[in-house]
């Protein structure tokens, strides 16, 4: 398993990764539950309230992958989720690409950067999971573990118990057709008629499933099937 490192405070856990990644070549993984600059996909940020959610990191070696770009991002989504579902004892959703969803409502968020350090490429997986947080504000998308199903957890325990399953099984073989099958079988309104924005025009339309390329597949009521990549189009939900 993976080293794991408790950071009191971090801006955000992604970049302190990095300060300790050349004392630990092979790997290393790192958590808090203070992080005040929190990083999201293509800039934007993941707030977490101190002392109530989990902001993790985990540092992998390209070269111990076997799966490449987006099924590897599959993967990593699915490994967060089949936690979640187990931990809470509830049906977890994928919301495409890469946030993790309960009743309608994000409770967790992924993204993957990949570094060199030392001659070495390395992802950097960062997961943030909403745990006990109650109230998130103006932001009603937003849910936590605790919101969702009413299950309290030490954050601790919980942190520990994520990172051994994530780091046994992020590196564990496994064969592209099962990845992409179940990243569809657990993707957010697969198949139901939902709201999209594309342009600032609303119009309905159907997820019909997400490819090994990394596009979302929909029938639009309008403009029938088209594929989008992230942020081209949005599901408002």
């Amino acid at each position: 398993m993976f080293p794991l490192h408790y950071l009191p405070e971090t801006s955000s856990t992604n970049d302190a990764i990095l300060n300790i990644l050349p004392d630990h070549p092979s790997g290393v993984a790192v958590f808090t539950f203070d992080q005040t600059a929190g990083k999201g996909q293509y800039g934007n940020r993941w707030i977490i309230a101190k002392g109530q959610n989990l902001a993790y990191s985990i540092a992998v070696k390209c070269d111990d992958v076997d799966l490449l770009g987006t099924l590897f991002n599959y993967r990593t989504a699915i490994l967060v989720r089949d936690f979640l579902a187990n931990m809470a004892d509830t049906r977890v959703e994928i919301k495409w690409p890469n946030d993790l969803i309960i009743d309608n409502k994000k409770i967790g968020g992924i993204l993957i950067e990949k570094i060199k350090s030392d001659f070495q490429d390395y992802y950097i997986i960062g997961i943030g999971i909403n745990v006990l947080q109650k109230d998130f504000g103006d932001i009603r998308q937003a849910g936590s573990l605790l919101t969702q199903t009413h299950k309290s957890f030490v954050l601790n325990d919980f942190a520990q118990s994520f990172h051994q399953y994530f780091s046994e099984n992020i590196l564990f073989a496994t064969v592209e057709e099962t990845v992409l099958s179940q990243f569809n079988q657990n993707l957010y309104r697969k198949d139901i008629v939902s709201v999209f924005e594309l342009n600032g025009v609303r119009q309905n339309g159907i997820i019909k499933n997400a490819d090994e390329d990394g596009f979302v597949w929909i029938n639009l009521e309008k403009d029938g099937m088209q594929k989008f990549f992230h942020k081209e189009i949005q599901l408002l939900y």
